[in-house]
């Protein structure tokens, strides 16, 4: 099956880690001749506060000052929108050094849910820093919009680490569980994983089950002309995984944004999170 033309959509900020979603929007474009749409989005919290002042204002004094509070509500806003344009210029322009064709930008106000429901459906990849711009130096903390993303998103969420380097090693974390199966189909059905070096991973203990469910994932990728190395090892995800990827020259980990035996909520997988705010490399998360 051919896969649509549709969009890596990237979200942009004012963080350290915007330059790495470019480099990786990048690195995905090439891969996959895909368009990138960059998005900023002016929260609410950068909208001009709307406040009654006047009741404390002596009566001479009122109209005058009223005005210039308005006047200085409409010069904030004009400098954040000057500065989500700025943020967007300077993103296309690595897009524009790394040869990326096909570059659009969108500046939006409101909510980054919302936003990201306006272009989803032209979108192949969201694409989002682990951090954003209040977390740059909070090391233990996500973004908050990070995980209203990925628990809003019905696309594959790729979360770019804080620097780019070339992909060439994809460390495949499987459970057996429902979206971890999809991640092998997405594997499968996607020109991003041609030609990598695949191995699927199973933490838990090695049993009959397990190893058939391995198996059949690698069959599955072996009919998209897909080669991958298997195996179980004994132990917590989080740490198993953690050390694979230290020890171990992985680029990429791709893995449901959900276990097999979680809990239904409305927070992600707890060896999701835990992944995320721990791998130095980007994560690729299927729900």
């Amino acid at each position: 099956m051919t896969e649509q033309p549709q969009k890596i959509v990237a979200l942009v900020d004012g963080s350290a880690y915007s330059a790495s979603v470019c480099d990786h929007a990048a690195w995905l474009a090439s891969r996959t001749g895909a368009p990138v749409e960059l998005i900023h989005v002016l929260g609410r919290r950068e909208a001009p506060e709307k406040q009654d002042l006047s009741g404390a204002i002596a009566l001479g004094a009122r109209s005058a000052l009223l005005e210039e509070l308005a006047e200085l509500d409409a010069q904030r806003a004009k400098l954040v929108g000057q500065r989500g344009r700025a943020i967007l210029e300077d993103a296309r322009a690595i897009l524009d050094r790394a040869g990326v064709a096909g570059v659009t930008t969108r500046l939006r106000h409101g909510d980054m849910i919302e936003a990201l429901a306006e272009v989803e459906a032209e979108a192949r990849v969201v694409l989002i820093g682990k951090r954003g711009e209040a977390a740059d130096f909070a090391r233990g903390h996500l973004g908050s919009n990070l995980e209203r993303v990925v628990r809003a998103s019905r696309k594959p969420v790729f979360v770019a680490s804080r620097a780019f380097r070339p992909i060439t090693r994809v460390l495949v974390a499987f459970d057996g569980g429902a979206s971890a199966r999809r991640a092998v189909d997405h594997i499968a059905r996607s020109t991003l994983f041609q030609g990598l070096v695949l191995q699927l991973v199973t933490v838990g203990h090695d049993t009959p089950e397990a190893q058939q469910a391995l198996a059949e994932a690698c069959s599955v990728l072996q009919a998209a002309g897909l080669e991958a190395d298997t195996a179980i090892l004994p132990g917590q995800p989080e740490a198993v995984l953690g050390k694979l990827v230290e020890d171990t020259p992985f680029d990429l980990l791709v893995m449901g944004a959900y276990g097999h035996s979680r809990i239904r909520s409305l927070i992600i997988g707890s060896t999701t999170t835990a992944m995320i705010r721990s791998c130095k490399v980007p994560v690729v998360l299927i729900r």
